[in-house]
C-alpha cells in the first residue's frame, strides 16, 4: 500500500534534528525501562461513579514546563510499556501523565475473566476520558503547566479521536497525536457494517463477556507469534513480559465479543459524515502500512477527512507498536511528533 494523501515526510533538516535527538538521548544517563522513575508517582483517580483508575504523573524538568501531555495506551496495554517515550517527552519540557482504561491493567476488570478485555460500550471509556481530562487539565492549570496535549495509541488513539470529535474534552487539547489508531480492524476487505453485524450477533447469542478468540492480540494468532504483530525490538518486547511478571494485574489476552461489537459500533460512529470534519485542532498520525492489527486504509481515509492533519507513514520496518520499535524507527517517529508539537504548540 502506497502512502496516501496527506502523508508527511520529515524534511532534511528534521532528519538532522532526529540524528541530534538520538545522539542526545544516547549521551543521556541510561534510562531503566523496568523501573518507575523516582521523580514519577503513581496514584488512583476516582471516576464519577467512584471506579478507581490508575494514573502516572511525571513532572517536567526544572523550570517552566512547555505544556502538559497525557498519553493513553491501547487495548490490553499498560503505561509501563511506554516509560521511555514518556521520558523522551519529559526531556522535551513536557509534564507527562498516563492512565489506564477502566477494566484493564491496574484498573480492575469489567468481565468475569481477568484475562479477557471486556466493555459493553466504548462510550463508557469516552466518558471516563472526558472526566479524567477535565480534572487533569484543571489540576495542571493551577500549577501553570501550560497547554494540554493528548496522545493515544491504537484503541487509545481511536478513543482520543472520538472524544475530540464529539467535543467531549473541555478544554479542547491544543494538539492531538495518534499512534497506529484503531479506526478499523482487519480484514479491511470486509465492510465495517458486516463486521459489526457478525460481532453483535456473537455478543447476543451467548455471554458477551466471553473471549472472541483464544489468545494473543489477533483472532487465530498463536501466543508465541504475538511479538510478530507488535514490534521488531526484542528488548522492548522482553520489557513488557518482565512487567507482566512483576505486576500480574497487567496481563490481558483476547477481547470479548462485547468489546468487538462495541469497537465496531464506535468505528461506525467515527465514519459518519461530518464527524471527523468538525475536528479543528491539529492532528498528527504515525502509522505503518505493515500493520497487522488495525486498518491502514481507514487511517488514510480519516486523515483525508480531518481538516488539519498529517501522517508519518512507515513501511515494513515497523510493526504496530511504533513507539516501541527498534531505535531507527522509534527515533524517526518521535522526531516527527516533536516537530509537529513544536509547530502546533510553540514553546
Amino acid at each position: 500500500m502506497d502512502p496516501p494523501n496527506k502523508s508527511y515526510s520529515l524534511p532534511s533538516g528534521n532528519h538532522e534534528e532526529a540524528a541530534v535527538s538520538q545522539q542526545d538521548e544516547a549521551s543521556a544517563p541510561l534510562f531503566d525501562r523496568r523501573s518507575i522513575p523516582v521523580a514519577a508517582y503513581e496514584r488512583r483517580w476516582s471516576a464519577p461513579d467512584e471506579h478507581a483508575i490508575r494514573q502516572l504523573d511525571w513532572p517536567a524538568p526544572e523550570g517552566h514546563p512547555r505544556g502538559s501531555l497525557l498519553f493513553m495506551p491501547g487495548r490490553g496495554d499498560a503505561y509501563e510499556k511506554y516509560l521511555d517515550s514518556l521520558e523522551h517527552w519529559r526531556r522535551q519540557g513536557w509534564q507527562v501523565s498516563a492512565a489506564d482504561w477502566r477494566g484493564q491493567a491496574g484498573s480492575g476488570r469489567l468481565g468475569r475473566d481477568a484475562l479477557v478485555g471486556h466493555v459493553d460500550d466504548f462510550a463508557l471509556w469516552v466518558d471516563d476520558l472526558a472526566a479524567f481530562w477535565r480534572d487533569w487539565s484543571r489540576e495542571n492549570a493551577r500549577s501553570n503547566s501550560g497547554p494540554p496535549v493528548l496522545i493515544g495509541h491504537s484503541m487509545g488513539g481511536h478513543l482520543a479521536l472520538r472524544a475530540v470529535a464529539e467535543g467531549a474534552l473541555d478544554p479542547a487539547p491544543a494538539a492531538l497525536v495518534l499512534s497506529a489508531p484503531m479506526l478499523d480492524v482487519l480484514p479491511e476487505r470486509l465492510p465495517v457494517r458486516l463486521k459489526h453485524w457478525v460481532a453483535r450477533s456473537m455478543a447476543v447469542l451467548g455471554d458477551s463477556r466471553r473471549a472472541a478468540w483464544k489468545s494473543s492480540e489477533k483472532p487465530g494468532q498463536a501466543a508465541a507469534a504475538r511479538q510478530l504483530l507488535l514490534t521488531h525490538d526484542d528488548a522492548r518486547y522482553a520489557d513488557e513480559l518482565w512487567w507482566r511478571g512483576q505486576r500480574p494485574e497487567l496481563v490481558m489476552g483476547p477481547a470479548s465479543w462485547g468489546w468487538v461489537a462495541g469497537a465496531m459500533r464506535s468505528i461506525r460512529a467515527l465514519e459518519r459524515p461530518g464527524v471527523l470534519e468538525r475536528v479543528r485542532l491539529p492532528v498528527f498520525i504515525v502509522a505503518t502500512v505493515a500493520d497487522r492489527l488495525v486498518g491502514t486504509r481507514a487511517i488514510a481515509r480519516a486523515a483525508a477527512r480531518l481538516p488539519d492533519s498529517r501522517v508519518l507513514w512507515f513501511g515494513t520496518e515497523s510493526r504496530h507498536e511504533i513507539l516501541r520499535e527498534i531505535d531507527s524507527v522509534r527515533t524517526r517517529a518521535l522526531a516527527g511528533i516533536d516537530a509537529f508539537l513544536d509547530t502546533a504548540v510553540p514553546g
